[in-house]
């Protein structure tokens, strides 16, 4: 396997412009970035710059730097995007199929506390998590939402498995929960999986096997019913530092990880 670099899509800026988001569409022709002034910039399958539009807040009363973005995804069908943002609320935007159709508000929904990560797998809704613990369901055609279940912890960080049909949300006090949100043949049970050492900050559901690392730089790799299987320790290695994202290959073969300055 080789990696090559393409290209850069957004040009350097002077100073802190973190970038709040990035997330392909399900076809592989639309590239989505959040920025950090809430804009997102559409790009094509060659990473050329085609369309961006400005997000907003819940109430414009608050203006438009009262909120940030914290997590983004397209639509199964490529046609609309999803935007938690820390304001209390999910936009969904109507994106159209083809380049420079208008974008319009189809969506939103309204939250109890902040949006901390949000996915929209395959065959289920739009799944969200929230600060106050709670994981919950948007779903687009009845534009009402629902919680899936709640816990104490702050929800870190929501993986989905290959087939869309499930998730795995991580929290803040290390624990892992497994849930279905559309029927599967080869479902494992649902409910905590297992207490990871510290908060996971990148988690993958690869086929039956749950990845997760944190600020420990410590990767562990679980079995289905949550047994450690094997532990990778980066934090005696002087110069790594602790994983913060990762994903895995559509087959879930193989997972990429990255960290501080490594991919």
């Amino acid at each position: 396997m080789q990696i090559r670099r393409a290209k850069t899509l957004l040009p350097y800026q002077d100073g802190a412009a973190k970038t709040s988001g990035i997330c392909w569409s399900a076809n592989g022709q639309k590239l989505a970035v959040a920025t950090a002034e809430r804009v997102i910039v559409l790009f094509d399958a060659n990473g050329e710059k085609r369309d961006k539009f400005s997000t907003k807040p819940s109430d414009s009363k608050f203006g438009k730097k009262s909120y940030n973005i914290k997590g983004i995804a397209f639509s199964p069908d490529s046609t609309k995007i999803a935007i938690g943002q820390t304001d209390n609320i999910v936009f969904v935007y109507k994106i159209g199929d083809d380049w420079g159709d208008k974008k319009v508000i189809c969506n939103k929904f309204s939250q109890t506390s902040s949006v901390t990560c949000l996915i929209w797998p395959s065959q289920g809704p739009i799944v969200l998590g929230l600060t106050d613990g709670k994981v919950r369901a948007a779903h687009v055609k009845t534009n009402k939402s629902q919680t899936l279940y709640a816990t104490e912890s702050f929800v870190e960080i929501l993986a989905s498995n290959q087939s869309g049909t499930g998730f795995i949300s991580g929290h803040a006090d290390g624990t892992i929960v497994r849930f279905y949100v559309a029927e599967d043949g080869t479902a494992l049970p649902q409910g905590k999986v297992v207490i990871h050492g510290v908060a996971p900050t990148a988690l993958v559901w690869a086929g039956t096997l749950i990845l997760a690392s944190g600020s420990d730089q410590k990767l562990v790799c679980y079995s289905a019913e949550g047994r450690p299987i094997q532990q990778f320790d980066y934090s005696r290695v002087k110069e790594e530092h602790e994983i913060t994202v990762a994903v895995s290959s559509g087959c879930g073969q193989m997972v990429a990880l990255g960290s501080f300055d490594k991919f």
